[in-house]
């Protein structure tokens, strides 16, 4: 039974937040990756469409969050279901680190607004 501890997971930083990433093919995981999410305060994250399921948890702090046009705030505990070829744009207006869970399925891209197309290391 593979256990990936606090030491092996892989961190990762952009647009403003970090990403620390505990399952992917890196620590052998053949079809999921998982890692948690800290966006610090102020931190507005591109709008991004994303190209396989995402589901996201909270688990600490709250984050203003868009999706395909729709706002919502998003609080500790609530968990958003981000279907492939949604647009999300992610915010944190409080004064504290929102922390969140992610998982989706190996080899998520996501695309920027002005046609970047990202391949986010974590989510390998």
């Amino acid at each position: 039974m593979p256990v990936i501890r606090p030491s092996d997971a892989v961190t990762h930083e952009l647009h403003g937040a970090r990403f620390v990433s505990y399952a992917g093919s890196h620590t052998g995981s053949k079809q999921l990756c998982a890692w948690r999410g800290e966006i610090p305060p102020g931190t507005r994250a591109p709008a991004h469409t994303v190209d396989r399921e995402e589901i996201l948890h909270l688990l600490d702090g709250e984050l203003v969050v868009t999706l395909d046009g729709r706002t919502d705030r998003v609080t500790a505990g609530d968990t958003l279901i981000i279907n492939p070829g949604a647009t999300l744009t992610v915010e944190n207006h409080s004064d504290r680190t929102a922390v969140s869970w992610v998982t989706t399925t190996i080899g998520l891209e996501a695309e920027l607004a002005d046609g970047t197309r990202i391949a986010p290391p974590w989510a390998r």
